[in-house]
Order: structure tokens, then sequence, then C-alpha cells
């Protein structure tokens, strides 16, 4: 499904954000990506979705060499990974519908589907009650919730959450947890970055450690080791 081959990202003059990265990320796999502030764990994922390009080495998604991605294939990318950020973006004079659709629209996805595709992925994110919301009128909860189901309309082969819950309380941050593993039992690959050790130990999934942009340890069942 992803594949990382011997990757490398320099940044002028030359620090260097990631170093010799061979991963391969398979169908169906749910990953935790962890590691401190500044071990290239973001870097990491802006080139998956090509707001960056590596400096060295490869990057293959799905049999699909983006290594070299021109700039009008990166929608298409974009359309089969999903991304969750931990800040939300929801457009806060848009209702909950209008932020979902919105993602469909820049697409040019028709009104019919549209209102096909909606009900069917806050469904799926348990918010069928809460379309016509703002979102100052949900909890964050339930704003993390609707970025994800935004993240879903396209139907994405991998959903990557970078830090989804760092701005969740206990409550909030195990019910994000238990939905991207129900994303996953669909058979979407999710990957988590992730600094919280006690959500990324109770998923009891792979783990995949960096540090100073290298990876230091790759678990098929771990936890967070620092």
């Amino acid at each position: 499904m992803i594949i990382f081959k011997n990757l490398s990202k320099i940044y002028p003059p030359d620090v260097a954000a990631l170093k010799n990265i061979n991963l391969h990320i398979r169908p169906k796999e749910f990953v935790s990506i962890v590691g401190r502030s500044g071990t290239g764990k973001t870097t990491l994922v802006r080139i998956l979705i090509a707001e960056e390009s590596p400096t060295k080495g490869e990057i293959i998604v799905g049999g699909w060499d983006i290594t070299n991605i021109r700039q009008s294939e990166i929608p298409v990318l974009r359309r089969q990974i999903g991304v969750v950020f931990q800040d939300f973006k929801l457009l806060s004079k848009k209702t909950v519908f209008e932020n979902i659709a919105f993602a469909l629209e820049v697409c040019g996805t028709d009104r019919e589907k549209i209102k096909e595709i909606i009900p069917q992925v806050l469904k799926i994110v348990g918010l069928e009650n809460k379309q016509d919301r703002y979102p100052r009128q949900l909890s964050g909860g339930e704003q993390q919730r609707v970025a994800i189901a935004r993240a879903l309309v396209h139907r994405p082969k991998i959903l990557v959450a970078d830090e989804p819950t760092g701005n969740l309380d206990a409550f909030n941050t195990r019910e994000i947890v238990d939905l991207l593993l129900k994303i996953n039992e669909f058979g979407t690959t999710v990957l988590l970055v992730s600094h919280n050790s006690e959500v990324v130990n109770s998923i009891n999934k792979r783990v995949i450690t960096l540090d100073n942009g290298q990876v230091s340890s790759d678990q098929k069942v771990g936890k967070y080791l620092l």
C-alpha cells in the first residue's frame, strides 16, 4: 500500500528532517507513528500527501510512484488519502453538512451525489442528527468527528490522522480512537501520528518510532517506546 524507499528530506542549508527511511505499510494495517517533537513525523506525512517532495529516495502509494508527482496529479492522490489534523480545520460559517459538502464541491461532485454521500459518512461518525449545526455548537470531539467524516467522503484507501486527539480530553480522545479503529475494520489503512503514549499503548497494533529523522523501532504489536 505505502512504500518509503531510502527516503530522505534535507532542508537548507543542511537540516536532515528524514534520513534513509525504509518502510512498507500494508493494505488494511493500522500503524501508529510516534516520536518526540522534531523527529520527522510531520515531514513524513507532508511527503505522503505531496505537500513536500523528498530530497532523495522513493515513495510509492498503491503501486503509484509519487516521488516526482506532477502538480496536476496531486488532487487525484489526495482523493485516495484522507487527512485529519489536530485543529479540525472546519469553516466556522458553514454547517456540518456544508463543511463536508465543500470537500465534494471542489471536486465537481453534483448536488444529488452530495446529498447521498453526506448522510452515509455522518452515520459512520455518529453525527446523523447534527448536520445543521455550526462548529461553535459542537464539542471538540464532535468537531473532530466532522473532520473525519469530511476525510471519508471520497472513500479513501488511506486515512492519515495527524495528532487527531491533541486538543481533546480523555473521554473524547477514547471516542476518536475507537472511531479510527472502526474505520480500519472497514478495510481502510490508518496511519495515526501521535505523541500520546496512552492512546498508542491502548491500540495494541503496529508502532513505528522515529528518532532524529530515522526509524529507531518498528514493532508489529507495539508500545510507545522512547
